[in-house]
């Protein structure tokens, strides 16, 4: 049976029991939630009808008492009267977001539970200039500021957009974003040159796990929603003596998907089948030291089957992809108060397994006579080994009359991916092996020019060896030896405010593309490199209740890779599709970023963020002649915005959010756009200090939202296979319940 409501209610009734509601009900409840039959809407059978109807009517009203009992008999719940501080840990030395040189928005573990959301893809439209691609049933690449790569099939890629996960690097594989205790997400825009190198030339996406406390924790948490969703997560933080704490995590989500298979009369084509197992060490070796071991397994088996000839949220796959992802990884973080330094390492070791398919037709063979039959599989084993040294300069060791703090780095990187591609055209299955190796050396200065005034400046190097061999006898073994770096200004105007102003030089490997016959002259691309100006201001006003910040950037792109495709005639009449990377000579990003937060009272909070950006090739000559100069690039909205509304009181909580995105091209070749939208979400629950409860929906005037659109070839043998733009569909209006449980 479809086991989430006795799951659901199975928790209620733990936590139930200490609050001595009756169990007569609780087994009652119980007792009917197991004879309600599987549906994919709570609004289509019985499960409102009986389940929720004993739920609302007899548990609420128990656990409402409870609650005005608990206000009465203790101290009413303390709430925050001004914003908390924010710790950035992508930044070289930890420090409050509001003192970070860069454009940068942290979502917090708060605002991730305001949202009930389970993976980082739910909250990117909250995200101003983030923009993400699908093609996939989660998002693994990015775009900040309108760069970033959109998809990967046989050729490797390098990520413009950096993801971390607790300094585990998870670029170009981040399916695995699941968000359960997350500490916070941290998205930082601009080039990383000095800090993260080749894979931060537009910007990071970092998110932290919450570390071990040496204060006993647990949590249960339940959730159920429409299109038969759960989610069930445990937390344990353990203290095992007074030097060493740990906190283990296990998750499991699911969902059907939001397609139906018309022709296989299934609804799960397209599911979500997540599992996660976090577990930290931490190690306390004096008061100034220690050490973070960090373990992870994550298992993602995803289904992929999204689009359809008719573009609606019914296909017509006879055999159905797949999004897959089996990950483990060993992190360990060290941090070391010596005489006259600190000394911080960071090492992973990382194994990946990625699987990626879909069935290429998007049909069955009888449904029509020119219709073909094709899938299309891709495998990948990652596995990635990385270490980090870091000198860190404290009080006693400034340079230059003490006025200078330094940082000193180096980087080792070892990554080798083995991918077999089976494809039905294919005579044999491909097969290639890619190894990269890199090294780098990075340092920073930051000089204390007078009490208001502080220059920033650093400088990364970093060498690149790529070694490539394939069954088809390709091999390239490219070398880059590539620099960036920044140079910044600080300015304190008083003592809650600074603007700052920097330049910033990123860059990204060039490469190699494999796929389909393409031309000798297309077989290889040069390294991109990417320049950006950046005027910023931050401040805290009215006793740390508002918060502000904005940044003005202005880029130039040099030898940009763009991703373009060829479609080529088979002997049989079908059509090879075939993408590839070139350097499209120049481009140019600009805009603007918005966010401010406002704690109104004890018991309102508003929040406002914005994102305008305009984005344009200067020269760009595609691969069928045509002048794209001054068109826009692909991915990069004109502008995002979000609003959010929240109110608290010592028991009782209710919260609205309002993202909006402008459409946007999805590819540089042809003209299909996505359509812009404004999304509704809301929640109102009840919380006390035992349990929280939410009633929450997202979408919800159920508007259509594309994610990912084509629109270079036809696919549909019913309409002779002309040319039309076909898109996949985001997430519909969803309705849930979320339980929470204390112990």
């Amino acid at each position: 049976m479809n086991g989430i409501q006795a799951l659901w209610l199975k928790a209620i009734y733990k936590a139930a029991y200490p609050f001595k509601i009756q169990f007569a009900i609780a087994f009652k409840v119980l007792a009917i939630s197991t004879r309600v039959q599987p549906s994919r809407h709570f609004s289509d059978r019985g499960f409102y009808k009986k389940t929720l109807l004993i739920l609302f009517r007899r548990i609420l009203p128990m656990l409402l008492g409870y609650s005005l009992a608990y206000a009465e008999s203790a101290d009413t719940t303390q709430i925050s009267t001004e914003l908390p501080e924010v710790k950035v840990s992508a930044d070289f030395r930890n420090r409050s977001e509001i003192d970070t040189i860069t454009s940068i928005t942290v979502i917090s573990a708060e605002a991730i539970s305001n949202r009930n959301i389970q993976h980082l893809e739910e909250v990117l439209n909250a995200i101003p200039n983030l923009n993400y691609s699908m093609g996939s049933n989660r998002p693994r690449f990015f775009q900040i500021r309108g760069i970033g790569e959109r998809s990967q099939f046989v050729e490797p890629i390098n990520s413009s957009v950096g993801v971390l996960i607790d300094q585990v690097d998870f670029s170009g594989a981040a399916s695995i974003a699941g968000l359960t205790d997350i500490e916070q997400i941290e998205v930082l825009r601009g080039p990383r040159g000095t800090r993260y190198g080749a894979n931060g030339l537009a910007g990071l996406i970092n998110l932290k796990s919450y570390d071990p406390s040496p204060v006993y924790d647990m949590k249960l948490a339940l959730s159920a929603a429409e299109y038969d969703t759960t989610s069930i997560s445990a937390m344990l933080n353990l203290p095992i003596n007074n030097r060493v704490s740990s906190r283990t995590v296990i998750s499991k989500h699911q969902s059907d998907g939001y397609y139906n298979n018309g022709y296989l009369n299934k609804d799960d084509t397209n599911s979500q089948n997540e599992w996660l197992l976090r577990t930290k060490l931490r190690i306390e070796l004096n008061e100034q030291s220690n050490l973070l071991l960090n373990v992870l397994h994550s298992d993602i088996d995803n289904g992929y089957d999204a689009f359809s000839l008719d573009n609606i949220r019914t296909t017509l796959s006879d055999e159905p992809g797949f999004d897959r992802q089996r990950s483990n990884a060993i992190g360990i973080q060290g941090h070391f108060e010596l005489t006259n330094l600190t000394l911080a390492a960071i090492g992973n070791v990382t194994s990946s397994d990625i699987g990626y398919g879909y069935d290429e037709d998007w049909s069955f063979p009888d449904i029509h006579p020119w219709s073909y039959s094709s899938t299309d599989h891709y495998f990948r084993k990652r596995d990635n080994l990385s270490l980090e040294l870091r000198l860190l300069s404290n009080e006693t060791s400034k340079i230059l009359a003490d006025s200078t703090s330094w940082i000193i780095g180096l980087y080792l990187q070892h990554r080798k991916t083995f991918l077999e591609r089976q494809y039905t055209f294919a005579v044999d299955d491909y097969r290639s092996t890619h190894e990269v190796e890199s090294v780098a050396l990075y340092g920073e200065l930051e000089t204390t020019l007078s009490n208001r005034l502080a220059v920033i400046t650093g400088l990364r190097i970093e060498h690149r060896n790529s070694q490539y061999t394939d069954n088809a006898l390709l091999e390239f073994d490219p070398q880059d030896t590539l620099w960036g770096g920044r140079l910044a200004l600080q300015l304190q105007l008083n003592q809650e405010a600074m603007s700052y102003f920097s330049i910033a030089k990123g860059f990204k490997a060039g490469g190699f593309n494999t796929d389909g016959s393409l031309d000798e002259d297309l077989r290889e691309f040069q390294s991109e490199t990417l320049l950006e100006a950046e005027l910023g201001f931050k401040g805290t006003y009215a006793n740390n209740q508002l918060r502000l910040r904005s940044a003005i950037f202005y880029a130039q792109r040099h030898d940009q890779q763009v991703k373009s495709s060829l479609l080529r005639l088979r002997p049989d009449g079908s059509t090879e599709f075939i993408e590839f990377l070139g350097n499209a000579a120049e481009g140019t990003n600009k805009g603007i970023e918005l966010e401010a937060q406002w704690l109104i009272n004890s018991r309102w909070q508003t929040g406002l963020s914005a994102g305008l950006l305009t984005t344009r090739f200067d020269q760009f000559i595609n691969e069928f002649g045509e002048d794209l100069s001054g068109r826009e690039q692909a991915q990069a909205p004109r502008y995002m915005a979000s609003m959010t509304l929240d109110y608290a009181s010592e028991n009782w909580f209710a919260g609205i959010s309002i993202d909006s995105k402008a459409d946007y091209y999805f590819s540089d070749r042809h003209n299909t756009r996505s359509r812009p939208f404004i999304l509704i979400n809301g929640r109102v629950g009840l919380e006390t200090e035992r349990f929280k409860l939410s009633l929450w929906c997202r979408n919800l005037t159920n508007q259509t939202t594309y994610t990912r659109g084509f629109g270079s070839f036809g696919n549909d043998p019913r309409k002779f296979y002309v040319t039309e733009p076909y898109f996949q569909f985001g997430e519909p209006r969803i309705a849930g319940v979320t339980f929470e449980y204390f112990p």
